[in-house]
């Protein structure tokens, strides 16, 4: 087989771009009493939304801030804007689809997210496709792939979201996300079986294996940040 063509940084957060439409109009198209529907999508919602802002934040954005100081105010609004996004996530994160407050939250962080890439996709990309190469947005386009890899998961508005501590910070709160996943993805599995099997404590081989998933995280976690630190 040959080798799968790389895919340059623009063309990969435009695709990162399409893939949260689709699911924001999935959303806008439920009906008002789809909770199960709309919780579900919210999910989908905060976890591509978490990764994509990550790997702009890890990435992108200090690249073509390095690369031109003419970009610099419009990485810099875009941050602000992250921010905002990622305060609506956290606030979305385990919030019942009946409260009276979801829908207009979900319908507040649309208007936000499309505003935001209305303003990437018009002015901001046109003139990093003008600046940079195409083996620069090629070698970018790999970095963004591999930062996909291990970037949280999950919106942490109180983390760094500029080098130095940006990346240290992503690859770890991706590490932990990770872990809570899993460990969500455990319980689901017990909860829906009606007899889940226990050992001799009186503890589930679930739980027990998400605990063992968790050190093993902050163990991989700590060696990170020694790492990162040198």
């Amino acid at each position: 087989m040959g080798r799968v063509a790389a895919m340059d940084a623009i063309t990969l957060l435009k695709n990162d771009h399409k893939t949260v439409n689709e699911l924001f109009k999935k959303f806008e198209k439920a009906g008002d009493n789809a909770h199960k529907t709309k919780a579900k999508l919210v999910e989908q919602i905060i976890h591509e939304l978490a990764i994509h802002a990550a790997v702009e934040e890890v990435a992108f954005y200090p690249f073509i801030k390095g690369a031109s100081d003419a970009l610099t105010d419009d990485v810099l609004e875009s941050l602000e804007e992250h921010h905002v996004v990622k305060w609506l996530l956290s606030e979305l994160e385990g919030m019942n689809p009946k409260d009276e407050r979801f829908d207009a939250k979900v319908t507040v962080l649309i208007e936000n997210v499309r505003h935001h890439v209305e303003e990437e996709e018009h002015e901001m990309f046109p003139r990093v496709r003008k600046m940079l190469s195409r083996s620069d947005l090629l070698e970018l386009g790999e970095a963004l792939a591999s930062a996909k890899k291990v970037a949280p998961t999950h919106p942490h508005p109180k983390a760094p979201d500029e080098p130095p501590f940006g990346p240290i910070a992503a690859a770890v709160s991706g590490l932990i996300d990770r872990a809570r996943d899993k460990g969500r993805e455990a319980v689901k599995r017990s909860t829906s079986r009606r007899r889940p099997a226990t050992r001799s404590n009186g503890r589930r081989p679930t739980a027990a294996k998400a605990k063992a998933t968790a050190r093993k995280t902050a163990k991989t976690a700590r060696k990170a940040v020694t790492k990162a630190r040198r």
